[in-house]
């Protein structure tokens, strides 16, 4: 497949095409759901107007706004902090999944939940400090997950040993949590086993704030990032010639990583697929691996990716919501088949 000429222009028609059609899914998430409510009423919502019933408005203000809120910003953490991981690295298949960045988090939301009692199912009875437990014990297991494959990482130089090795220590946590499981109570486990589904509702409206605090910090560090990422496309020698410190660069990205990775994993479950498949959509789509971009785009398609999965969830409707993680992979799992069946054709990596 030969590359795609690449311009500004048609990355700025992406960028505007995706945030319009990030505002459809965002208000199609407002229509639909167990409860059919107009559209125009919905708009009076929003508005702050009366409406023909008082339980619409807490629907929309209470559920499904920040639902579609945290959809989105979820969407756009783990597809950012994907393609950070690809790039650190250059490891098409690397992911928080993939590499068991996220099983690192469950880890530690196991511990908080299940060892310490903060319980993650009753999501409206979170305090501050719970959600700082949660998020804590989140950042901390992904953290040192993230800092034991970056180590490898100095040591292995095969990309395909490094995945092996992720894979491994993915393994060997999944094993800490069964443990944790095995010894935890019934009603605890319930309600882990019901956050590891995946589901995009467990921000409440007063936890939105510290939840989008947490993304935007995260996405703001990837952002800044935009530079060193180009120049280890190059290599890491390359990299080093032009001044920048490959260490200090590591550890950043191990903490915008950790911190995406953790805030989006504690409050909405280990989602599957989004953070290691959209780096690629976006790729495939520019043509591109300028991170200038192709961090945009890809955050983007990352709230885009999150918003559609999420109404599919909810088409059911009165039937009751989909896991999210039943969804992720239909819609992910396709897009990394294609990328290793034509690695050889596909040269935006390289």
């Amino acid at each position: 497949m030969k590359n795609k000429v690449f311009t500004t222009d048609s990355g700025q028609i992406y960028v505007t095409c995706l945030l319009l059609i990030i505002i459809i899914l965002f208000i199609c998430n407002l229509i639909f759901g167990s409860v059919s409510i107009p559209i125009r009423s919905v708009w009076n919502i929003l508005l702050g107007n009366e409406t023909e019933k008082s339980s619409w408005s807490f629907i929309i203000l209470q559920s499904r706004l920040p639902q579609a809120f945290t959809a989105l910003l979820c969407g756009a953490a783990l597809s950012v902090s994907g393609l950070l991981l690809q790039t650190a690295f250059n490891n098409p298949l690397a992911g928080p999944s993939i590499l068991g960045i996220n099983t690192g988090a469950s880890l530690g939301v196991a511990l908080v939940m299940l060892v310490f009692g903060s319980s993650i199912g009753k999501a409206g009875l979170f305090s501050l400090s719970g959600s700082l437990a949660i998020i804590t014990g989140a950042f901390v297991g992904s953290g040192l997950i993230l800092g034991t494959i970056l180590f490898f990482s100095t040591l292995v130089k095969s990309n395909l040993m490094l995945l092996i090795i992720g894979i491994m220590v993915g393994y060997i946590t999944s094993s800490a949590i069964s443990l944790i499981n095995f010894f935890a109570t019934a009603e605890g486990v319930f309600s882990y086993t019901l956050w590891g589904m995946g589901d995009f509702s467990g921000v409440s409206r007063e936890q939105l704030p510290f939840f989008s605090l947490m993304i935007i910090i995260g996405l703001f560090i990837s952002i800044l990032l935009v530079k060193p990422l180009n120049a280890l496309l190059l290599g890491e020698r390359y990299a080093a010639n032009l001044g920048i410190s490959i260490g200090r660069i590591r550890w950043i990205l191990l903490f915008a990583t950790g911190l995406l990775t953790a805030t989006a994993t504690a409050f909405c479950g280990p989602i599957s697929f989004i953070g290691l498949a959209v780096p690629h959509i976006s790729r495939l789509l520019l043509g591109s691996s300028n991170h200038t971009i192709l961090l945009p785009v890809t955050l983007l398609m990352g709230a885009v990716v999150a918003l559609l999965c999420n109404l599919i969830c909810i088409l059911p409707g009165e039937n009751g919501l989909l896991p999210l993680n039943a969804i992720t992979p239909i819609l992910g799992a396709p897009v990394i088949i294609y990328v290793i069946i034509n690695q050889k054709k596909i040269q935006y990596f390289h």
